[in-house]
């Protein structure tokens, strides 16, 4: 091409750009078109190509046409886009409010699941005279295995199980050092119960490193396993259903003698294995649902803290927040609880 003919065609394109981007509706439109033009391979970069193949005296009179063109395109950006913010802001200036309107309300928010249920269950137990005792996350290795007649070659006791903090202490793997913190302080009558966070090496779908429990402890003159049975009872009718009973089933704690696993009625099934036909899909067609551990506070428990086993009888209990809200709500995952997804959290309003 000659002199003449790349000057002529870098009018030309400033004249295409101007009718190009004239209807352009966008900033995004008006930017691309411009990309186009002068970017490293628009159209203009293309052209000044041929600036090479022109005598050497020519080239200035090319260049000033190239950088003529460059302007005038980059000036129609600017009048362009000005006139855009200038449209938006009339439309803004325009837009008819009626400011009497009343303002949208935040959607309220709700109690977590886990909280509902540590409320409703401390309600039941503080219907039958027992207090609400807390007590830290931290605990010695004596609050919380010693006391409690846990060996020291118990697998509890092993790091696979146990989280160890500084200073020899552990994160608690469970409530119960509140029940030896409450008999030091004083002397019986006791009547508790213990809510709070616990920590263990676990994580999969019905269980995480950190969860919630309950434990109650109940201490005083002839206090006997009935006793612990109606009160699990009453328990049980109150959270589950007034129709539901109670299965004692024998097993091992350290800190009880004798031991149990405590079932409930299974409220899905009403017991009976079945729902339209088929095996109950929360009770697995057993009639049951494990909701705890419990038993009569042993011996060696009395005499750490000072107690005499021969005056007080007592019986305790425990039972995971998380799992009873899972059975209560019938959530299949326990990690669902701990993800903080408000379409989750709002079913519970």
């Amino acid at each position: 091409m000659s002199s003449a003919e790349i000057i002529a065609a870098l009018a030309a394109l400033e004249t295409g750009f101007v009718a190009e981007v004239a209807s352009a509706a966008s900033e995004e439109a008006i930017r691309l078109a411009q990309a186009r033009y002068l970017g490293k391979k628009g159209k203009v970069s293309e052209l000044m190509k041929e600036l090479g193949r022109i005598p050497p005296a020519e080239r200035p009179a090319v260049g000033e046409a190239a950088n003529r063109a460059k302007s005038k395109i980059e000036q129609t950006v600017a009048e362009r886009l000005a006139g855009l913010d200038e449209r938006s802001l009339s439309d803004d200036l325009a837009r008819v409010i009626d400011v009497t309107l009343p303002a949208r309300g935040r959607p309220l928010g709700t109690l977590h699941p886990l909280t509902l249920v540590r409320r409703e269950i401390e309600d039941i137990f503080l219907g039958l005279g027992f207090e609400v005792r807390t007590g830290p996350w931290i605990e010695t290795e004596w609050n919380n295995f010693d006391a409690l007649n846990t060996p020291p070659d118990h697998p509890a006791r092993d790091m696979q199980d146990t989280f160890f903090v500084e200073g020899g202490r552990i994160l608690r793997s469970h409530t119960s050092p509140v029940q030896i913190r409450t008999m030091l302080a004083g002397p019986p009558p006791v009547r508790i119960v213990a809510p709070g966070n616990v920590f263990r090496r676990d994580d999969d779908a019905t269980h995480t490193p950190m969860f919630p429990q309950m434990e109650g402890l109940l201490v005083d003159e002839g206090v006997s396993f009935a006793d612990l049975k109606g009160t699990l009872l009453h328990f049980v009718r109150r959270f589950f259903g007034p129709k539901m009973g109670v299965r004692l089933r024998p097993s091992y704690f350290p800190f009880t003698e004798p031991s149990a696993e405590v079932d409930a009625t299974c409220y899905l099934c009403s017991g009976n294995g079945q729902t339209d036909g088929r095996a109950c899909k929360l009770c697995k067609g057993s009639g049951w649902i494990e909701i705890g551990g419990a038993g009569m506070v042993h011996p060696n428990v009395f005499k750490a803290v000072g107690y005499d086993p021969r005056a007080v009888t007592g019986f305790a209990f425990g039972m995971g927040l998380s799992r009873m809200a899972m059975l209560k709500f019938e959530v299949n995952d326990l990690r669902s609880f701990y993800e903080h997804d408000t379409r989750f959290l709002a079913q519970f309003r």
